[in-house]
Protein backbone atom coordinates (compact mmCIF):
# COMPACT_ATOMS: atom_id res chain seq x y z
CA UNK A 1 0.00 0.00 0.00
CA UNK A 2 1.10 3.01 -0.94
CA UNK A 3 -0.48 6.30 0.61
CA UNK A 4 -0.52 9.43 -2.05
CA UNK A 5 1.58 12.85 -2.06
CA UNK A 6 -1.58 14.24 -0.68
CA UNK A 7 -1.71 12.58 2.48
CA UNK A 8 2.13 12.82 2.71
CA UNK A 9 1.60 16.88 2.89
CA UNK A 10 -1.32 16.61 5.28
CA UNK A 11 0.70 14.39 7.78
CA UNK A 12 4.06 16.82 6.95
CA UNK A 13 2.26 20.00 7.33
CA UNK A 14 0.71 18.40 11.04
CA UNK A 15 3.89 17.34 12.35
CA UNK A 16 5.31 21.03 11.33
CA UNK A 17 2.65 23.05 12.85
CA UNK A 18 2.73 20.52 15.99
CA UNK A 19 6.67 21.49 16.48
CA UNK A 20 5.86 25.14 15.82
CA UNK A 21 3.53 25.50 18.31
CA UNK A 22 2.25 27.52 19.83
CA UNK A 23 3.61 30.33 16.63
CA UNK A 24 2.20 30.35 13.84
CA UNK A 25 3.07 29.46 10.50
CA UNK A 26 2.45 30.09 6.58
CA UNK A 27 2.23 27.72 3.77
CA UNK A 28 5.23 29.32 2.35
CA UNK A 29 7.35 28.62 5.80
CA UNK A 30 6.11 24.83 5.61
CA UNK A 31 6.89 24.41 1.85
CA UNK A 32 10.04 25.23 2.45
CA UNK A 33 11.13 23.78 4.88
CA UNK A 34 9.94 20.35 3.05
CA UNK A 35 11.24 21.35 -0.36
CA UNK A 36 7.72 20.67 -1.64
CA UNK A 37 5.35 22.54 -4.04
CA UNK A 38 3.59 25.28 -2.26
CA UNK A 39 0.69 25.22 -4.55
CA UNK A 40 -0.03 21.68 -3.86
CA UNK A 41 0.22 22.27 -0.22
CA UNK A 42 -2.43 24.89 -0.43
CA UNK A 43 -5.06 22.56 -1.74
CA UNK A 44 -4.04 20.04 1.08
CA UNK A 45 -3.91 22.82 3.74
CA UNK A 46 -8.01 23.97 2.39
CA UNK A 47 -8.81 20.42 3.31
CA UNK A 48 -7.36 20.19 6.83
CA UNK A 49 -9.18 23.91 7.67
CA UNK A 50 -12.01 22.70 6.54
CA UNK A 51 -11.67 18.98 8.57
CA UNK A 52 -10.87 21.16 11.98
CA UNK A 53 -7.04 19.55 11.97
CA UNK A 54 -5.25 23.11 11.24
CA UNK A 55 -6.99 26.47 12.40
CA UNK A 56 -6.51 29.38 9.75
CA UNK A 57 -6.57 32.93 10.13
CA UNK A 58 -6.67 35.30 6.90
CA UNK A 59 -4.91 38.39 6.06
CA UNK A 60 -2.25 40.38 7.68
CA UNK A 61 -0.75 38.60 10.84
CA UNK A 62 -2.83 35.59 9.72
CA UNK A 63 -1.37 32.28 9.80
CA UNK A 64 -1.92 28.36 10.55
CA UNK A 65 -2.22 26.31 13.95
CA UNK A 66 -3.18 22.87 14.98
CA UNK A 67 -7.08 22.51 15.19
CA UNK A 68 -6.42 20.58 17.90
CA UNK A 69 -4.49 19.25 20.30
CA UNK A 70 -1.91 17.06 19.23
CA UNK A 71 -2.63 14.11 21.06
CA UNK A 72 -6.39 14.65 19.45
CA UNK A 73 -5.43 14.17 16.33
CA UNK A 74 -5.61 10.40 15.53
CA UNK A 75 -3.08 9.31 12.27
CA UNK A 76 -5.34 6.69 11.22
CA UNK A 77 -8.26 9.51 10.80
CA UNK A 78 -5.84 11.68 9.15
CA UNK A 79 -5.19 9.18 6.41
CA UNK A 80 -8.85 7.84 6.11
CA UNK A 81 -9.87 11.64 5.62
CA UNK A 82 -7.46 12.60 2.98
CA UNK A 83 -6.92 9.30 0.68
CA UNK A 84 -9.40 9.50 -2.16
CA UNK A 85 -8.81 5.81 -2.29
CA UNK A 86 -7.92 3.26 -0.17
CA UNK A 87 -9.81 0.32 -2.45
CA UNK A 88 -6.29 -1.57 -2.56
CA UNK A 89 -7.90 -3.69 -5.40
CA UNK A 90 -10.77 -3.00 -8.20
CA UNK A 91 -12.93 -4.88 -6.64
CA UNK A 92 -13.10 -3.34 -3.59
CA UNK A 93 -14.35 -0.39 -5.25
CA UNK A 94 -17.07 -2.56 -7.11
CA UNK A 95 -15.04 -3.02 -9.88
CA UNK A 96 -15.52 -6.08 -11.94
CA UNK A 97 -13.94 -9.32 -11.36
CA UNK A 98 -14.11 -13.19 -12.61
CA UNK A 99 -13.44 -14.53 -9.31
CA UNK A 100 -15.12 -12.23 -7.29
CA UNK A 101 -17.48 -14.39 -5.87
CA UNK A 102 -14.85 -17.94 -4.33
CA UNK A 103 -11.82 -14.98 -4.22
CA UNK A 104 -10.45 -15.08 -0.88
CA UNK A 105 -7.65 -12.38 -2.07
CA UNK A 106 -10.33 -9.83 -1.21
CA UNK A 107 -10.53 -10.87 2.07
CA UNK A 108 -7.12 -11.18 2.94
CA UNK A 109 -6.19 -7.57 1.81
CA UNK A 110 -9.31 -6.17 3.95
CA UNK A 111 -8.26 -7.83 6.61
CA UNK A 112 -4.00 -6.46 5.78
CA UNK A 113 -6.14 -2.91 5.17
CA UNK A 114 -8.06 -3.03 8.14
CA UNK A 115 -4.85 -4.12 9.91
CA UNK A 116 -3.08 -1.05 8.64
CA UNK A 117 -5.24 1.43 9.66
CA UNK A 118 -5.83 -0.22 13.30
CA UNK A 119 -2.18 0.33 13.70
CA UNK A 120 -2.17 4.04 12.33
CA UNK A 121 -5.48 4.45 14.98
CA UNK A 122 -2.85 3.85 17.61
CA UNK A 123 -0.54 6.84 17.22
CA UNK A 124 -1.60 10.41 17.69
CA UNK A 125 0.16 13.60 16.08
CA UNK A 126 1.38 13.68 19.60
CA UNK A 127 3.34 10.40 19.39
CA UNK A 128 5.11 11.81 16.36
CA UNK A 129 6.37 14.72 18.17
CA UNK A 130 7.34 12.96 21.16
CA UNK A 131 11.04 11.95 22.76
CA UNK A 132 13.80 12.64 20.73
CA UNK A 133 11.73 13.17 17.39
CA UNK A 134 10.56 16.38 17.67
CA UNK A 135 13.49 18.37 18.47
CA UNK A 136 15.55 16.15 15.74
CA UNK A 137 12.70 16.86 13.13
CA UNK A 138 12.35 20.49 14.15
CA UNK A 139 16.18 21.06 13.71
CA UNK A 140 15.87 19.42 10.45
CA UNK A 141 13.11 21.84 9.73
CA UNK A 142 14.93 24.76 11.19
CA UNK A 143 12.68 25.34 13.87
CA UNK A 144 13.93 26.46 17.30
CA UNK A 145 15.80 23.64 18.82
CA UNK A 146 13.60 23.53 22.52
CA UNK A 147 10.01 21.98 21.80
CA UNK A 148 7.67 23.89 24.09
CA UNK A 149 5.50 21.20 25.94
CA UNK A 150 2.46 23.52 24.40
CA UNK A 151 3.60 22.26 21.16
CA UNK A 152 2.94 18.70 21.61
CA UNK A 153 -0.24 18.80 23.99
CA UNK A 154 -2.07 21.95 23.12
CA UNK A 155 -1.96 23.35 26.86
CA UNK A 156 1.57 22.88 29.12
CA UNK A 157 1.99 20.03 31.08
CA UNK A 158 5.36 20.53 32.59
Amino acid sequence: MRLTRYTDYALRALIYLGLHEPQQSSIAEIARAYGISESHLTKVVHQLGRLGLIRTTRGRGGGLHLGRRADEIVIGAVVRQTEDDLALVECFAGGACAITAPCRLRRALGEALAAFLAVLDGYTLADLLGDEAGPEIAAILGLPKEVPATSLWGTDHV
